[in-house]
């Protein structure tokens, strides 16, 4: 026992004999009673549990503070450019069909389904409700001039949140590199950025969701620079601010996610470097990390369900979202058919029933008097889901042998019964058979068979609760259903695929050979007519708020898995956007209309793309340095350290933005590049810096100091150009086509594949 504990001091001496060597190398020599200061308080700090990373916490003696003119230009120009001809065009560009008229339904509280979180369209449609904007403008299609309605709320407060951008990178650099020509390169970078400029001016989810990822980030890096001060007001602050900007932007989209996997793997790194430091004990540790686990867990997790619990308050009434949700969650809205509706609990023979799909969009099942044309399987009447509630979607439940009269005890329908489904207002039976499905090949076909309820064998059906077990009864809105051809051994599926116009287009049903359950293959009972059983009200099988709120998820994860290209659509490939390689027409197309395109500053995205391989490079040598112990400055070792670990969160931050587009089936546009973007600038400004401060290798001090301010202005002044003469991308283009003689754009067009 003597012997541990004589190990466990000998190994604390060595480390903090390794951190004062550490001291040494990486900072410049301190006046005596500084340094007496600094031990003393390092000795404080130790015993109430700061990291032995000691380097890390103290700020390296070349550190610049944030300079005020600098902070108050930056914000300036940034709110000048995102706020020139705000209210320009004045009609609906690109997505604002969307989004400002899910504001609208916030205003209007009516309920409708998109495939993002709430936050951002309730953001959206606070600032209209706050400036003026009374929720009736109509948002049907781009183009739509906005006439009276006020839409320049919602419009300014997108652009006040774009316009916080580059101060948010401004400040993140300079924590990150310790100097303010750093932070102004990223800056300037993003306030002349022609595509930044657009994507904030209109009412679209992007700013919003930019704001919470850059806030995040800065939070984090402000947090890491509290290392030295555990616990204290200040660490606290840019902790839990960390967990609110996490919460915001997985509350705008789910690829906030990415934010919150950086985040969570600068913690997973923080906390491992605690962990190896025997100056804490493991008490001291799990302070820490339950710490960590309250204010980047538990807090966000509350705020993002709150959100939801706003979400489903405000959209209280009907609306065109019901058809993607259950029919117990239809229930619970103002104005649905369901609401306050009274029905038998539970399903029994002699009942009509509506039966209702479970895929988003999957319809109620539905047949009318139309017949399948020559050649699609049999000439028999067809069978269909149709998404809107229609008298042609009532049918009788009999067992097999029923006829039309039924006893005047009802028995209830159970799992595993056997039952005949006949369309109330054809008579016929719903039937399937080996013919091929008119558009699923590789499923049945499924018509309407017989007269009066007579037909065959093949009109039969084994009904099966999901997840329930034989003589379950069958409950209304709840109960999530199956039904099984009895002769093929099929299952009633819904295909999603459109029917032709012989088919109304309306959408397909068949019998699918494979029997996995899912959504397709999933019913429910919703309308449920029977006067031989008593009615409850529909209010006690409404479902609860974590019920509610997991559908909504899986809602909107399957719609935004379904978001696939149409067939006239373009599909943007992720490879695409760094190289600035195609835009996206926000408004007009020809020469009279007002034309907006966003399209990123040619120059600074290309300076971005080059400066990740001189990024590579540059790290390349300063590893490679450090690592054979190359005698090295005090200056370039601090180089070296920003480049590694600022610069390493960049990247990290840039990868985690874009790689997995890669990865993604659904349908991909360029502006899902600009978060990535804002990691990427941030690095050039950093790696720039670095480089320009690095002439001083070959030259003698007074040429490389004229090199630094001459690259400086270069830079600067090559962004500024490149914003003057592309700036009509942004602000509108009128007249005659680039491509076109006399155009205000002639000689820009650059590739071939920007289309303005």
């Amino acid at each position: 026992m003597a012997k541990d504990e004589e190990d466990l001091t000998a190994l604390r001496q060595r480390k903090t004999c390794l951190i004062s060597e550490n001291k040494r190398t990486l900072h410049t020599p301190l006046p005596e009673a500084q340094s007496n200061r600094l031990e003393n308080e390092d000795d404080k700090q130790a015993s109430n549990g700061t990291s032995c990373w000691t380097e890390r916490s103290i700020t390296p003696p070349g550190a610049q503070p944030p300079n005020t003119i600098l902070v108050l230009l930056v914000l300036g120009l940034s709110f000048a450019t995102r706020f020139y001809k705000l209210a320009e065009p004045p009609h609906i560009c690109w997505d604002e069909t969307h989004f400002g008229k899910m504001g609208s339904y916030y205003i209007n509280r009516t309920f409708f389904f998109d495939v993002h979180p709430p936050l951002g369209k309730i953001l959206i449609g606070l600032a209209g409700y706050m400036t003026g904007y009374d929720g009736t403008f109509p948002f049907v299609k781009p183009g739509d001039k906005y006439g009276h309605h006020n839409y320049w709320g919602m419009r300014g407060f997108c652009a006040a949140l774009g316009s916080s951008l580059p101060v948010f990178a401004y400040f993140i650099v300079l924590e990150l590199s310790h100097s303010n020509s750093a932070a102004l390169i990223a800056a300037a970078l993003l306030i002349f950025d022609t595509g930044s400029i657009t994507i904030s001016q209109y009412i679209l989810l992007d700013p919003i969701l930019m704001f919470f990822i850059m806030g995040a980030v800065l939070s984090m890096v402000k947090f890491n620079q509290q290392k030295s001060r555990p616990f204290c007001a200040s660490w606290w602050l840019w902790l839990l601010l960390t967990g609110v900007n996490l919460s915001g932007a997985i509350g705008v989209k789910f690829v906030g996610l990415f934010v919150i996997l950086l985040v969570g793997l600068n913690t997973a790194g923080d906390l491992w470097a605690l962990l190896g430091d025997l100056q804490l004990s493991l008490v001291d540790v799990a302070k820490h990390l339950l710490a960590r686990v309250t204010g980047l867990i538990l807090l966000p997790l509350l705020l993002y369900v709150t959100v939801f619990a706003v979400h489903f308050a405000v959209l209280n009434k009907s609306g065109p979202g019901d058809g993607f949700f259950s029919s117990a969650f239809q229930s619970r809205l103002i104005g649905n058919n369901l609401h306050n509706a009274s029905m038998p609990k539970y399903l029994a023979y002699g009942s009509t029933i509506t039966v209702k799909n479970l895929r988003i969009a999957g319809g109620y099942l539905h047949s009318h008097w139309h017949l399948y044309p020559e050649g699609v399987g049999a000439k028999q009447q067809q069978v269909t889901a149709y998404l809107h509630k229609d008298y042609n979607n009532l049918w009788l439940v009999h067992k097999p042998d029923d006829g039309q009269d039924h006893p005047k005890t009802p028995e209830l329908v159970r799992h595993g019964d056997i039952v005949r489904l006949e369309h109330k207002e054809t008579t016929r039976n719903l039937h399937s058979h080996l013919q091929e499905a008119p558009m699923t090949r590789k499923h049945f076909q499924v018509t309407g068979y017989g007269i009066n309820g007579s037909g065959d064998s093949n009109d039969l059906w084994r009904l099966e609760v999901c997840g329930g077990r034989r003589g379950d009864p069958v409950k209304v809105l709840r109960s999530k259903v199956r039904l099984l051809h009895v002769a093929t051994g099929c299952v009633l599926y819904s295909s999603g695929k459109t029917l032709p116009k012989w088919g109304w287009e309306q959408v397909e049903v068949t019998c699918s050979p494979y029997l996995k359950e899912t959504p397709n293959s999933q019913w429910n009972i919703e309308d449920h007519i029977n006067p031989k059983l008593p009615n409850i009200s529909l209010s006690v099988l409404k479902p609860h708020f974590l019920e509610i709120l997991l559908e909504s998820h899986i809602v909107m994860i399957r719609g935004n898995s379904g978001l696939k290209p149409k067939d006239s659509e373009i599909n943007s490939r992720p490879w695409h956007w760094p190289i600035n390689y195609q835009g996206l027409r926000f408004s007009g197309v020809n020469e009279t209309e007002y034309r907006v395109y966003l399209l990123g500053n040619p120059v600074t995205w290309w300076l971005n793309l080059a400066c990740l391989g001189l990024y590579a490079v540059m790290v390349a040598v300063a590893s490679i340095a450090l690592q054979r112990d190359v005698h090295l400055s005090q200056k370039r070792r601090e180089h070296c350290w920003v480049l590694m670990r600022g610069g390493g969160q960049l990247v990290l931050g840039w990868l985690l933005h874009y790689a997995p587009f890669y990865t993604m089936g659904r349908i991909l546009y360029y502006h899902h590049y600009f978060p990535a973007m804002l990691f990427s600038s941030m690095l050039t400004g950093l790696t720039l810096d670095t480089l320009l401060h690095s002439a001083d290798l070959f030259l003698s001090p007074p040429r490389a100091d004229w090199l630094l301010r001459l690259g400086q202005v270069a830079l600067l002044f090559s962004v500024l150009y490149s914003f003057y003469i592309f700036h009509p991308l942004s602000y509108g283009m009128r007249g005659p086509l680039a491509h076109e003689p006399g155009s205000a754009m002639a000689g820009l067009k650059w590739m071939d594949s920007w289309e303005f």
